[in-house]
């Protein structure tokens, strides 16, 4: 089972990034999938994950309204586009395993779980 993360790079705030994961050994549809990002000093943190049953997101608060998971079944990937890019985006991104759940308050949570792959640097400045 392999995740190959792909897409980072320098962009100037306000700028897009899109972001690839394929995967090999393990079909999309059937296992969620998640973004998660360490930036220098900080915590490692779970950006966004996509649902392997109906496809339903998770995201961050940081990042609720700027940036938006998909998965591509015929490819095997999953995507993460960034819009409206901040500094704080700064951080190596990689595409993980992920554990789904419904909260008591009906929203959802994630958590990596056991694959993860090589990440990828997106650096927002100007």
């Amino acid at each position: 089972v392999q995740l190959q993360a792909s897409g980072g790079g320098l962009v100037q705030p306000g700028g897009s990034l899109r972001l690839s994961c394929a995967a090999s050994g393990l079909t999309s549809d059937v296992t969620p999938i998640g973004w998660f990002r360490q930036a220098p000093g900080k915590e490692r943190e779970g950006v966004s994950c996509i649902s392997s049953t109906d496809g339903s997101p998770y995201y961050a608060d940081s990042v609720k309204g700027r940036f938006t998971i998909s998965r591509h079944n015929a490819k095997n990937t999953v995507y993460l586009q960034m819009n409206s890019l901040k500094p704080e985006d700064t951080a190596v991104y990689y595409c993980a395993t992920a554990r789904m759940f419904i909260e008591p308050d009906y929203s959802l949570s994630c958590y990596e779980n056991d694959v993860r792959g090589q990440g990828t640097q997106v650096t927002v400045s100007s």
